[in-house]
């Protein structure tokens, strides 16, 4: 399946490079970074402090501008930032909360529908979806990533669907040190 991390609201300047740098050398596909509050210059920073190897695996949730100043892995259209720059051409992933915007979004690199479960990082936040909604996927050819209260324990389920991979925010160490971020992906590469 297709590993996703996505960034915490607030950047951590110090820790979240080498974290980010962890996840992706131990494995994950992509890391998408979300920070919606940060600023263009707080972006800029955080993708030249992850090595430039990596880079194509990084991708924006905002401050679209940056693709042009770095090899990035795409952009995340979401309610915030619903359009890719003009004369854009690279890959296109968008932020989906129902299977009606999943049908609606065909030909992008993927799209995430959540809260499949209930949020770990955003409170109040519940799943959205009954088996019978999910079972929809079946007939969906975009690749859909699960997102929303994924936890090591949840992926098997997961399976059951039509889910191409899964996306984690609440699960990741993201407070934690290297070892935490280190042991939460040897545990993940069982997936």
């Amino acid at each position: 399946m297709f590993k996703i991390a996505i960034t915490p609201e607030i950047p951590d300047e110090r820790k979240e490079p080498g974290m980010i740098r962890c996840l992706l050398e131990g494995g994950w596909d992509r890391v998408h970074l979300r920070h919606p509050g940060a600023s263009r210059r707080e972006m800029r920073d955080l993708i030249e402090a992850i090595p430039q190897e990596l880079h194509s695996r990084l991708v924006l949730h905002g401050h679209f501008d940056l693709v042009n100043d770095f090899n990035l892995g795409g952009l995340h259209l979401n309610r915030r930032c619903p359009t890719p720059p003009a004369n854009y051409r690279g890959a296109l992933s968008r932020s989906c909360h129902t299977i009606g915007e999943v049908k609606e979004n065909s030909g992008l690199n993927y799209v995430t529908l959540s809260p499949i479960f209930d949020s770990i990082s955003k409170s109040g936040y519940r799943s959205a979806f009954t088996p019978t909604e999910l079972s929809q996927l079946d007939a969906v050819t975009t690749p859909v990533i699960a997102l929303g209260g994924v936890t090591p324990e949840r992926i098997d389920e997961l399976k059951r669907y039509n889910f191409s991979g899964f996306a984690m925010l609440g699960s990741i160490p993201w407070n934690g040190d290297n070892s935490d971020m280190l042991n939460f992906i040897n545990q993940m590469n069982k997936f």
